[in-house]
């Protein structure tokens, strides 16, 4: 029983955080060099930044050639020659090479999203498995401690000193104890499998068995202020109000002139002519409501972008209040779990005849239900954490 005790100790105690902490951190580390959805988000940003530095640049130049024959041949021939350059108004490449600027950063943000979900995917399994590791170091000191139980009432029971209820429930109190510990070992060799399957198929160790205590951010307020600076959500939301800004002041210059210029030449039997074309186009219809489009856009993502603030304002403030409680129910049940621990006695009360087995065991099983419950407590207060920071 003083090994049982030991081992709860020893799992209740934070002396192991930063070393816990680190495992987990080893963990994220490797999947996310080895992840294949990464991977492929990765090739998939390359191709899309090249493809926003698409179509920016001075529309192709313009050759053309003529050969015409004269008729009647007396005449000679004649042949044509040009070559000319389109324009848009200047300001139309400045705000385009911004514009696809704008665009790359929100490609950096989505995948800073997508990784942070897989990363948040990743700290949710590893918190997972902690507490399956967990269970199982404690469950099998409970099977050790059962099949200890079972072995002494068959003793008893082959002696007569034992009844058969006393000897049947011995018995099933291992039975229950051996399969919850079975029960554990599959769960744990899933969340390896996930683990696995995140980390693109390379196998995965992971043997931590004690839970962090995190220290939830005081001052939500203060905490807020960054998590907003911090958020790629928030931020690409920022960049798409300065995109939609700059696609009315691109419209704007479209709805300016375009401009043609180039060279000309033109022979005829002793006679050449050669000079300079300049063109001039009026755009009339094709931009018509451009300008207002791009302005109506401009003021519907400003209000998506104060909406989205909002809701993520509220949001991170219910995550945050939910951590401080989980913080607090934790530190608490630990420290009355510890105060209120009467394995020791009980032990006694049933060597000397005090209580009965069947006494022993519901007592027992109380203790036992707790320890579980400040496990999967400390589990949720982690993955809360976990949800919380992932928006930093």
């Amino acid at each position: 029983m003083k090994k049982i005790i030991i081992s709860i100790l020893s799992l209740l105690t934070c002396s192991s955080f930063l070393f816990s902490q680190n495992s987990v951190e080893n963990i994220i580390s490797e999947i996310e060099k080895n992840n294949t959805t990464l991977s492929a988000l990765q090739k998939s940003m390359e191709a899309e930044k090249l493809n926003n530095k698409t179509g920016i640049y001075l529309q192709n130049p313009e050759v053309e050639f003529n050969y015409l024959w004269g008729n009647p041949s007396g005449i000679g021939n004649r042949t044509d020659f040009g070559i000319s350059q389109s324009f848009d108004f200047p300001t139309v490449y400045k705000y385009q090479n911004q514009i696809s600027d704008i665009r790359n950063n929100q490609v950096d943000l989505e995948y800073q999203k997508q990784r942070k979900a897989i990363m948040f995917q990743v700290r949710s399994l590893c918190y997972d498995l902690i507490y399956a590791n967990a269970m199982y170091v404690e469950l099998s000191k409970r099977v050790d401690h059962a099949q200890s139980i079972a072995s002494s009432y068959k003793s008893k029971f082959d002696v007569g000193e034992s009844n058969i209820i006393e000897f049947n429930k011995a018995q099933l109190n291992l039975l229950n104890t051996t399969k919850q510990l079975e029960s554990v070992e599959i769960e744990r060799e899933t969340l390896i499998a996930e683990l696995c399957l995140l980390n693109g198929g390379e196998p995965v160790e992971f043997n931590e068995s004690e839970f962090t205590m995190p220290l939830v951010p005081s001052d939500f307020e203060q905490w807020y202020a960054q998590a907003e600076q911090n958020n790629p959500v928030i931020n690409w939301l920022k960049q798409e109000v300065e995109l939609s800004n700059k696609q009315l002041k691109l419209n704007r210059a479209k709805s300016y002139p375009k401009l043609q210029a180039g060279y000309m030449s033109e022979k005829v039997v002793g006679e050449q002519f050669q000079g300079v074309t300049v063109g001039l186009s009026i755009p009339l219809w094709e931009n018509k409501n451009s300008v207002k489009y791009a302005r109506a856009n401009s003021l519907a993502i400003e209000s998506i972008t104060t909406d989205t603030k909002l809701q993520f304002y509220n949001q991170l403030k219910a995550l945050h209040a939910k951590a401080v409680a989980l913080q607090k129910n934790a530190s608490d049940y630990r420290t009355n779990l510890l105060l209120y621990n009467s394995s020791d006695l009980l032990k006694k009360a049933l060597d000397q005849g005090e209580i009965s087995l069947i006494d022993y065991m519901m007592e027992l099983s109380i203790y036992y239900e707790s320890v579980s419950n400040l496990l999967e407590m400390e589990r949720e207060l982690n993955k809360g954490f976990a949800e919380l920071m992932q928006y930093m």
